[in-house]
Formats: C-alpha cells, sequence, structure tokens
C-alpha cells in the first residue's frame, strides 16, 4: 500500500556544494530546486501528505551569514512557489513554534497557510522552527495548564490528548520518513509521530533527490510488512 503521508529530513546540501568547490548557499539554492521537484512529484503519486523538515529550532546557531540565506531562500519560495501551489491545490502548513520569528518570515508563513487553506488535492507541511523534543515540551506545558486550570483529569489522560497539543495536531502520522545524505538518525525531527514510521536513508544528498529516489523509496515502503506492535499474521496462526 502506497504511504498516505510521507516525511523528508532534506540533508546535504553543504557536503553537496563542497564536493562541487561551492559555497554552502549554492547547496541550499539548490536544495530548493530539489523541493519543488518532490512537491511536484509527490502530487502526481497521489501522495495526500508530505512533510519537510525545512529549518531546525537548532539551526539558528549556524552562522549569521548562512542563515540570512536559509530565510531569504525561504521568502523567495513563498514568492515565487506560493501562486503554483495553490494553482495545483496544495494545502500548506506550518508546523514549529512562532515564537521569535521575524515579523517579516512571520507574516509569510501566515500568507502561506490562508491563503491555500482550502485547498484539497495535497498537503505540505513545512517544519519551520521546528524541533520535536521542543513540540512535546509546549504540548506538556499546555495539559499541565489546562489540569492547573480544571479542564482535564490527570488519571485520564490519554496519548490521543497529548498529540492534540502537538503541532502536528489533525495531521496523520508518518507512514514513511526519507533522510538523504547517508545519515541514520532523526535530528529531533517527529519524535513523536514517528513512532510506526518506516525510515528509508538513502546515499544522495538532498540536491540530488530525483523524482526516481522518491519513487524507490516508496517501493521500499510497500515491500515492508508494518505490523505496529502486533505479530506477524503467519505468526498468530
Amino acid at each position: 500500500m502506497k504511504p498516505a503521508h510521507i516525511a523528508i529530513i532534506m540533508d546535504g546540501n553543504g557536503r553537496w556544494a563542497r564536493a562541487r568547490g561551492m559555497p554552502r548557499s549554492a547547496g541550499h539554492r539548490a536544495g530548493v530546486e530539489a523541493l519543488r521537484r518532490t512537491v511536484r512529484a509527490a502530487g502526481e503519486m497521489g501522495i495526500e501528505w508530505l512533510t519537510v523538515y525545512a529549518f531546525s529550532s537548532e539551526n539558528w546557531s549556524r552562522p549569521k551569514s548562512e542563515v540570512s540565506d536559509l530565510m531569504g531562500l525561504l521568502k523567495l519560495f513563498i514568492r515565487r512557489d506560493l501562486a503554483e501551489l495553490h494553482q495545483n491545490g496544495v494545502r500548506v502548513r506550518i508546523v514549529g513554534t512562532r515564537e521569535g520569528l521575524p515579523p517579516d518570515i512571520a507574516a509569510l508563513l501566515v500568507e502561506a497557510e490562508s491563503l491555500t487553506a482550502d485547498n484539497t488535492n495535497m498537503n505540505l507541511a513545512v517544519a519551520f522552527n521546528y524541533g520535536g523534543r521542543d513540540e512535546i515540551l509546549r504540548a506538556a506545558r499546555a495539559l499541565a495548564a489546562d489540569a492547573r486550570a480544571g479542564l482535564l483529569d490527570p488519571e485520564k489522560l490519554t496519548p490521543e490528548d497529548l498529540a492534540a497539543r502537538l503541532d502536528t495536531a489533525g495531521m496523520p502520522d508518518p507512514d514513511l520518513i526519507i533522510r538523504t545524505s547517508g545519515e541514520q538518525r532523526l535530528s529531533n525531527f517527529l519524535l513523536w509521530q514517528s513512532a510506526y514510521a518506516e525510515f528509508v536513508f538513502l546515499p544522495c544528498h538532498w540536491p540530488d533527490f530525483s523524482p526516481d529516489d522518491l519513487a524507490a523509496a516508496i517501493n521500499m515502503f510497500e515491500e515492508r510488512d508494518r505490523r505496529f506492535g502486533r505479530v506477524a499474521h503467519e505468526a498468530a496462526s
């Protein structure tokens, strides 16, 4: 069965640029082109949800020049691609904290969500200023505040109660998580939501990621036996 929700850790822009004797900014620009290709390909393949790890809450510690370049690329992507996404019926959703963001960036994120809010062909979730631990902590604080206010009983809390307070509330958990560049870790991405996700780690750097790579990852997913903690049917019979 095809995955309904694919999440991607877009890794390797800097290494791609370094291998070509180019500045990291060139790698990030090439990464934006790969993102465009991937969104189009996912839509053509009938993927309902695509989540991309665009900028982590830890990325602010990178050199100021690189952060500035990344912010510029975000602005360019929204200004250049938002109309096409909207025309193609893609709904954009931003996950991650908005607290402390530069006003112009925050306004662009609101614009992307509001313009595409009623689209139904595909969902593109952009993890921006996002960290999985921070997300869970903020959800826990919201639960604690509700408990303190007498709005819920801590003894009756369920996983669904916490999930409803995550940035991804209302989104399905990812079926498949892809990471490029050969690294094999989550890097603080969708820690709660990835409990039963399948993982595919690809050696190519993100700027080289192609629709063929996406199709190959989906094929690997379809060959997996997803048990969700249960015993395989053959073993149980």
